[in-house]
């Protein structure tokens, strides 16, 4: 990424999960667009080494902190707020961190908003529909979530976040929109999050068979980590009357064993399976309608999977996999 002149007139931007998957890149497009940005992030799940390219830019601060415990945050005029473990693996892991995160450290992001008359995206997910009754999932839907499974910690934090947003929206008038992010892919996944594409290719490159669970027809969709940063960046600057929460995701569906046939196509693989049973409460059909976003942001995904793919592998070529441990 090429240094940008910091311009006065630039909007400063605080974006908690800075090192993250999700947050780095949405950290360079920033910066690429001429804001100063500050990262925060405890390193619990993101990398340093995702804000390499950040680091060469003078608009660029970074603070290592722990949102839950971190007294206030600087005065901005936007707030990104991603802090939260987004893999099974990784809030399963840390079930009482990710609620805190997503309660107390959403609150914080909440209060600085409201202090500095700012705006405020918050991050929110596909989770929040659970296993899905009505489908493709929109806004409308309530969800249908178990409320105690071993989900709920990253699932119910969610939800609340968002109660908490529409809370400050109704009582101090505060401008927040909800983001409600389906699956994501791209370069600086973590090989072991977890999640289907990068353990499809993690499985690929080592000469491993791929773990379906269950038949492995269970559906998702895919969306590119920069189309995803393009539709929250035109959500937090769209007008204030947007509707929230809204969906961000491609509405385009795969079967889970479709998915890793592709990522062996691309590979130039045969592709091998080994079966898993499925876990509790994985939902069966995961699929986005963006037709508030089509409306309101004119936004749709422009990276088909068949493309995004080889740059991922590329990325993933380029570092040391871990050894896989079986499910």
């Amino acid at each position: 990424m090429p240094r940008t002149p910091v311009r006065s007139s630039a909007p400063t931007a605080v974006v908690t999960g800075g090192a993250g998957f999700l947050g780095s890149h949405l950290v360079d497009r920033l910066l690429a667009a001429g804001s100063t940005v500050l990262a925060i992030d405890d390193l619990s799940t993101g990398r340093p080494s995702n804000l390499r390219l950040a680091r060469e830019c003078p608009g660029f601060r970074w603070q290592r902190a722990d949102l839950v415990r971190l007294r206030s945050l600087p005065r901005a005029e936007r707030y990104y707020h991603l802090a939260s473990p987004a893999s099974p693996p990784a809030y399963q892991r840390d079930p009482v961190g990710t609620l805190l995160v997503n309660s107390v450290g959403t609150h914080r992001v909440l209060e600085a908003a409201r202090r500095a008359d700012a705006r405020v995206l918050i991050a929110s997910t596909s989770e929040v529909y659970g296993d899905a009754e009505v489908h493709p999932q929109d806004e409308r839907y309530w969800g249908h979530v178990n409320p105690v499974g071993p989900r709920s910690c990253y699932d119910e934090g969610k939800r609340f976040g968002e109660a908490m947003a529409v809370a400050y929206r109704r009582r101090y008038g505060l401008d927040v929109r909800i983001a409600r992010i389906f699956n994501t892919y791209g370069p600086r996944m973590t090989p072991t999050d977890g999640r289907v594409i990068s353990n499809f290719i993690a499985q690929g490159l080592r000469g491993a068979p791929f773990t379906v669970y269950g038949r492995g027809q269970q559906t998702r969709s895919f969306c590119y980590v920069a189309d995803l940063v393009r539709g929250l960046r035109l959500l937090m600057e769209a007008p204030r009357s947007v509707p929230t929460p809204m969906n961000l995701g491609n509405p385009r569906e795969f079967t889970v064993r479709e998915a890793a046939e592709l990522v062996a196509r691309t590979l130039g693989i045969p592709p091998r399976f080994r079966r898993a049973p499925l876990p509790e409460d994985d939902p069966k059909q995961r699929s986005p309608s963006i037709q508030l976003a089509r409306r309101h942001l004119r936004w749709t995904p422009r990276v088909p999977l068949e493309q995004g793919l080889p740059m991922t592998i590329e990325w993933f070529r380029s570092r040391r996999l871990p050894r896989e441990s079986r499910p």
